[in-house]
């Protein structure tokens, strides 16, 4: 394997392979053993926010769950670990398929070239090997959540491996990332819950709309690029537009979330309906603060706001959580 200095450590060193777009001083180019880097890139470790992006919306699945049943259980606390840890992993393993695909497209690509396949700092065959590896860790987890849960996270795996492939066929590939990223509402709930209700189909439609408007934010970032090699993107198809579709997709994700919240408090506490009600109010206003602050044409703004999705989606969590002890 072959490493590029790209950038200074805090200390002075050169950092080898560093990628382009990840978060300045992170673990894995300060502190990881220099073999692991090449692997722990590929998983995006010195990108977390789409750990976070994916860990969401299971955390609001079975805080919306417990709400529901009134009570914090031991089970509940495992199964958010347990979705933590999975989101990591299966993170990782869809990251380093989406790399495996899209290696030739991320070489003509000025933000995804020094990535691990396209620079050259891992083979195909190590990639496909380090995805396996995850993805085994991550069903050990899973078969703990309960059988019906394990036959949701399996079915998942479909949409996993179809996303890569979306944008080359289709003008919406943020939908097909949407039904993946957000499968976990549906995995949550029912690990919780042992059920399926409308109100986790509810919250998965709901994270469906978010997804459509911070991946659209994301995809601002190399419209250039993908225009030049003819990759399809919401960011392409709205253009000048963009700010008025993603006030369409901030509609629809508050409408969405508080349907959710209503269809499975509505029997319970009127406190608690009301706080967990709250939790689509925030998410609401932090898109619409999102929003204030959009400059498609900024890249560093883009990634700026994209990354700030995290904070979106812990206050939803935060107010479901709360939900619960009322």
């Amino acid at each position: 394997m072959t490493d590029k200095a790209q950038a200074p450590d805090p200390h002075g060193e050169e950092l080898s392979g560093q990628v382009s777009d990840a978060v300045i001083d992170n673990w894995v180019d300060t502190k990881a053993p220099a073999w692991t880097r090449p692997y722990l890139r590929l998983s995006r470790a010195d990108r977390p926010i789409g750990t976070w992006l994916l860990l969401l919306p299971c955390w609001w699945g079975a805080l919306l769950a417990a709400s529901a049943q009134g009570t914090l259980s031991l089970r509940t606390v495992w199964i958010m670990i347990g979705c933590a840890l999975g989101a990591w992993l299966m993170r990782g393993a869809g990251c380093t398929w989406n790399d495996i695909t899209d290696r030739d497209f991320d070489a003509k690509v000025a933000r995804t070239k020094s990535r691990p396949l396209p620079s050259g700092q891992v083979t195909t065959k190590q990639a496909l090997v380090w995805m396996a590896v995850q993805c085994l860790i991550a069903l050990v987890i899973l078969l703990s959540f309960g059988p019906f849960a394990t036959l949701l996270g399996v079915a998942s795996l479909a949409l996993v491996a179809i996303y890569p492939f979306a944008k080359r066929f289709t003008w919406w590939p943020q939908v097909f990332l949407g039904l993946a990223f957000n499968w976990g509402a549906l995995l949550a709930y029912a690990a919780v819950a042992g059920t399926l209700t409308a109100a986790p189909v509810f919250l998965y439609l709901s994270g469906i709309a978010w997804t459509l408007f911070y991946d659209t934010i994301y995809a601002h970032q190399d419209k250039e690029d993908d225009a030049l090699i003819g990759i399809k993107s919401t960011a392409r198809l709205f253009g000048t537009n963009t700010a008025q579709w993603l006030k369409r997709f901030l509609i629809v994700c508050v409408i969405l979330f508080a349907a959710a919240v209503i269809e499975a408090l509505i029997n319970g506490s009127v406190l608690s309906l009301i706080v967990a009600i709250g939790g689509a109010w925030a998410m609401g206003w932090h898109m619409t603060w999102q929003l204030s602050r959009l400059d498609i044409d900024d890249p560093k703004i883009c990634m700026k706001l994209f990354r700030a999705n995290r904070d979106t989606g812990l206050l939803a969590a935060l107010f479901l959580a709360i939900s619960i002890f009322l």
